[in-house]
């Protein structure tokens, strides 16, 4: 099994508190709301959001993926950090045995926030990733999904 890390930075607006609460605290049913051409729907199978945590992701129709299983790793609200694990479906690939999101929101020096994320791609046995990519297709995925939260968030000011 190999292992290959991606890390990004996007910078947000939005101060840590509110973007966290809106993209990972309500993000199960904030997301498909203001995304809805990507995600449609999120159910919890075990738990409820706590580490341990088991949900399920549904698709929209048209999108390459239908479905991915994801298991909360940690969840930490006053320093604003969140793990969880793809550990089913059709982003693996049939090449991965899971990927592992390292998200840590801190203020950004212009008063919102840096979105710093971490993702680990664990291959089953010897397969290689193409990094070229993945980084072209986590950036824009990224970015759509932050920047569509911040525009929902500075939209709706007293939602936060």
């Amino acid at each position: 099994m190999g292992v290959f890390t991606y890390e990004s930075e996007i910078v947000t607006a939005i101060p840590p508190a509110k973007m966290f609460k809106a993209c990972i605290l309500d993000g199960d049913t904030l997301i498909p709301k203001i995304v809805p051409q990507v995600f449609k729907s999120v159910e919890y199978l075990e738990g409820n959001g706590e580490p341990g945590s088991i949900r399920k992701v549904t698709f929209a129709q048209g999108n390459q993926f239908n479905y991915m299983k994801q298991k909360v790793e940690a969840l930490d609200t006053e320093k604003f950090e969140y793990i969880y694990s793809v550990i089913e479906g059709d982003p693996l690939m049939n090449m991965l045995d899971k990927i592992t999101y390292e998200i840590k929101l801190e203020d950004s020096p212009g008063g919102g926030s840096i979105c710093k994320t971490s993702i680990k791609y664990y291959t089953i046995g010897d397969i290689e990733l193409k990094e070229e990519a993945i980084k072209a297709g986590k950036e824009k995925a990224l970015g759509v999904l932050f920047k569509s939260i911040e525009a929902y968030v500075v939209a709706n000011p007293n939602a936060y």
